[in-house]
């Protein structure tokens, strides 16, 4: 074997390990870490209730003339 195919074959090796290593820490899965605990969002409190809106007057009979 001449020296160039030695060095692809440990540097596809090498390549390999990096790979794996980065999966297992890297930000895309979570294998063997701990799950994250769910984030627990406290219910927004309650609104006060409004004043009622002020009506106009009410009309009750309109003359006829």
């Amino acid at each position: 074997m001449s020296s160039e195919s030695v060095g692809g074959i440990l540097g596809a090796i090498v390549a390999a390990v990096v790979l794996a290593v980065a999966v297992v820490f890297g930000p895309i899965g979570q294998y063997g870490k701990p799950p994250r605990p769910a984030k627990v969002e406290s219910a927004p409190a309650p609104a006060a209730p409004a004043a009622p809106v002020p009506r106009g007057p009410i009309i009750r009979e309109v003359p006829n003339q």
